[in-house]
């Protein structure tokens, strides 16, 4: 599918399909791991919709986009989800821009509340986690982390500190014990392994 249909639960949403999101994307960002880190989310994204049953391409979209203004609001965290979601007006629905939003509550003030903020905020934060994982490995790829190893990696805090551990476990607040919420996303990541490097 290319694009999102116009209508979406009889809102008028605007089409965007993934070649012009991607253009976007590229278009607002610079730093080639921050491109990658949003490839990431949207395979992971992708995953989780195909595994409860929504729509794969609107989900992914959301976690390819997710981070769209990231350099544009700098060191102003409070912004950063708020300027991605008014960019996207129109682009995407109502749903998907709260959770863009929503997924940096912890600066911007906007709570998550449904299955897809949740989702999101913890398929991006896995994210990292995975990555460093897979740095570790002397291949430095993801073909040889499994599961096991990365939650027995979320237990050590010292080990890629940035990652937020307690937004990862808002897994659980869509019904996903850690385990399978890891096998979920390092399976998506494995998918497009080269297009994010590893």
């Amino acid at each position: 599918m290319n694009s999102l249909p116009a209508e979406v639960d009889g809102k008028v949403t605007g089409t965007i399909g993934r070649d012009d999101a991607l253009m976007m994307l590229r278009e607002n960002l610079d730093n080639e791991n921050l491109v990658r880190h949003c490839l990431a989310t949207e395979a992971v994204m992708r995953r989780l919709a195909e595994d409860r049953g929504e729509d794969p391409e609107l989900w992914g979209l959301t976690g390819l986009l997710h981070d769209l203004d990231y350099e544009m609001t700098g060191d102003d965290y409070s912004r950063h989800g708020l300027v991605a979601a008014e960019m996207l007006e129109g682009l995407l629905p109502e749903e998907n821009l709260r959770a863009i939003k929503a997924h940096n509550a912890e600066n911007n003030g906007v709570r998550r509340e449904s299955v897809l903020d949740h989702l999101l905020a913890a398929g991006e934060s896995i994210t990292g986690l995975i990555v460093a994982v897979a740095l570790v490995y002397p291949e430095r790829t993801l073909e040889p982390v499994r599961p096991k190893s990365v939650a027995k990696r979320m237990r050590m805090t010292a080990f890629a500190r940035s990652v937020p551990r307690e937004t990862i476990m808002e897994c659980e607040e869509a019904g996903y014990d850690l385990q399978t919420f890891v096998g979920l996303a390092l399976e998506a990541m494995k998918g497009i392994a080269g297009e994010i490097g590893l």
